[in-house]
This record gives structure tokens, sequence and C-alpha cells, in this order.
């Protein structure tokens, strides 16, 4: 499993976001300065992010962006997997899956499990506060 810039970029936009917001929206611009990633490129993390509700956007002047709630209640195993989708190790683990008719002989089951289970534990113990704290 290899994470996407998409979903490294949202954290790192989020992180930023929280660090300046205050009490005012803050501009893109400064975000793509400060943190040195594409402009263009924040505007798709962004789209997605506001569209999951984890961001609240404000158009025209001292516009810009700012979370909706403490950085404390965003965690970032969900902000994860709102940019990358399911985080299972294996198909046969994701979401929405038919049972895998080899279950009941697959010896690497118990594996991707364990793995599945180590990854969703070890995003789950983390929020944006975290992150801010470095």
């Amino acid at each position: 499993m290899m994470i996407s810039t998409k979903g490294r970029y949202a954290l790192r936009f989020l992180t930023d976001i929280a660090e300046h917001q205050g009490d005012s929206f803050v501009p893109l611009k400064e975000v793509a300065v400060r943190q040195e990633i594409s402009e263009k490129y924040l505007e798709i993390v962004v789209k997605e992010l506001v569209r999951g509700g984890l961001l609240i956007a404000m158009r025209g002047k001292g516009g810009g962006y700012r979370l909706n709630r403490p950085p404390e209640e965003y965690g970032v195993k969900s902000i994860v997997e709102l940019m990358e989708g399911p985080l299972a190790p294996v198909a046969c683990l994701g979401p929405e899956q038919d049972a895998c008719p080899r279950s009941k002989e697959c010896q690497t089951l118990p594996l991707w499990q364990g793995l599945d289970k180590v990854i969703s534990e070890y995003l789950a113990q983390f929020t944006l506060a975290d992150l801010m704290r470095g």
C-alpha cells in the first residue's frame, strides 16, 4: 500500500489550515507557498476535502478555507480514507466485498487481516492536532 500525493497533501493542507486559520479563512495560495505544493494540484485536493465536509470555503475578498470543527476531531485515518479510498491491503478485505469463497482454506488470510488491523489502528490513533504538535 502506498499513500498517494493526494492523501499526503490533504494532511499537509489541513494541518497548515489548522495552524494558520485563527478566526479567519486561509487563502489557498498562502498554503501552496508555505507547503511548496502547486496551487493547481491543491485545488483538486481541496475540492475533495470540501465535498467530504472537512473544510468550509468562502469566495471573494477575505475568502479561503477553514476547518469546520476543532483539529482534535479530525482523525488521520478518516482523512486518508476520504482521499485514498479503503486502506485494506488486499481486495478481499475491502468494504462491501463478498466473502471470498476460499476464505476458509486461505492460509494467507490471517496475515492480511493482521496487517489491515495494524494499519487501521495505527492511523486511528492520530488527529490533526497531533500532527500540529509534531
